[in-house]
C-alpha cells in the first residue's frame, strides 16, 4: 500500500509542477510580448513579426537555413544573447573603471544581440564560397548542353541532379520554380538574391543575351568558367603570399627561441664537465 501512495504522491507533485510551469510560461510569454511591443513602439507584436522587420528571412535564405530555422528562433537567440551579455556585464562591472562601466555594459549587451547575425552571415559567406567554387564546372557542363541544343533549364536540372552541395540545392530550386511556371529569368534573379555576387549575375546576363539576341550561349559560358578559375587561382596565390610572412613570424618567435633554449639547457646540464675541463 505504501509504494502505491508514494507513486500517487509523485504523480500528483509532477502534475502540479507541470501546471505551475505552464502558467509561468504563459505569464513569461505574455510579458515578453508586452516588452517586445513596447520596445518596437507597437510595430512588432510577436517574435515572427520582429524577425520580418529585422530582415531575418533573407539572411536565413542566404545561409541555406530557411525551413530549418524559424526567424522567431533567431530573434529569441538574439534576446537570449543580449540577456547573457547583460549578465556578463553585471559580473564585469566591479572590475571596470567607473566611466567605462556603462560603455562596457552596453557593448556586451549589443555584442550578445548581434552574435546570431554574425553567425548567419558567416554561414552565408561560407555557403557562397562553396557555390562559387563549384560553379565553373557547372558552367562548362551547361555550355556542353547548350552546344548540343538543350534548353538551359534542362541543363540546369541535369547539373542539379548530378552534383551536391549549395550549387545543387540552389539550381534544383530554380529548376523547380521553372517547372511550376515561373520564367527562367525570374528564377535566376531570385537565385541572385539568395547568392549575391557577380558570378550569378554574369550567368543571368549570358542567358538573357542568348534569349534576346540569339548570341551563342556555349562560348559565353566557357569564357565565364575560365574567368572564374582564373579568379580562384589568383585568390589562392594571394592567400599563399599572405601566409609567407606569418610562417616567418612563427619561425622567428617560436622555433628559433625553442632551439636556443634547447642548446642552453644542454649547456647547463653539462656545465660541470665543461668547468672541469677548463680547470
Amino acid at each position: 500500500m505504501t509504494p502505491l501512495l508514494v507513486a500517487t504522491a509523485v504523480l500528483l507533485a509532477f502534475g502540479a509542477a507541470w501546471e505551475l510551469a505552464g502558467a509561468a510560461g504563459d505569464r513569461l510569454r505574455a510579458g515578453a510580448r508586452a516588452a517586445l511591443i513596447s520596445v518596437s513602439a507597437g510595430r512588432a507584436g510577436s517574435l515572427a513579426e520582429a524577425g520580418e522587420r529585422l530582415g531575418l528571412p533573407g539572411r536565413l535564405e542566404r545561409a541555406g537555413l530557411a525551413g530549418r530555422i524559424e526567424p522567431r528562433a533567431v530573434v529569441a537567440g538574439k534576446l537570449a544573447g543580449a540577456g547573457l551579455g547583460a549578465l556578463v556585464a553585471l559580473l564585469a562591472a566591479p572590475a571596470t573603471p567607473g566611466r567605462l562601466a556603462l560603455a562596457v555594459a552596453a557593448g556586451l549587451v549589443a555584442a550578445g544581440f548581434v552574435v546570431p547575425d554574425a553567425l548567419l552571415e558567416r554561414e552565408a559567406r561560407l555557403r557562397r564560397r562553396r557555390f562559387v567554387a563549384a560553379l565553373p564546372d557547372a558552367l562548362d557542363m551547361l555550355a556542353v548542353g547548350a552546344a548540343s541544343g538543350r534548353d538551359p533549364a534542362t541543363g540546369l536540372g541535369e547539373i542539379a541532379g548530378g552534383t551536391s552541395g549549395p550549387l545543387a540545392v540552389e539550381l534544383g530550386r530554380a529548376v523547380a520554380e521553372v517547372e511550376c511556371g515561373k520564367p527562367l529569368r525570374n528564377a535566376i534573379d531570385e537565385l541572385r538574391a539568395r547568392i549575391p555576387g557577380a558570378e550569378v549575375g554574369a550567368l543571368a546576363a549570358a542567358l538573357e543575351r542568348s534569349r534576346t539576341y540569339g548570341s551563342p550561349l556555349a562560348e559565353q559560358l566557357h569564357l565565364q568558367a575560365t574567368a572564374l578559375r582564373r579568379d580562384a587561382r589568383r585568390r589562392v596565390e594571394e592567400c599563399a603570399a599572405r601566409a609567407a610572412p606569418k610562417i616567418q613570424l612563427v619561425v622567428a618567435l617560436v622555433l628559433v627561441p625553442s632551439v636556443l633554449l634547447t642548446i642552453l639547457a644542454a649547456i647547463i646540464a653539462h656545465s660541470d664537465a665543461l668547468l672541469g675541463n677548463l680547470r
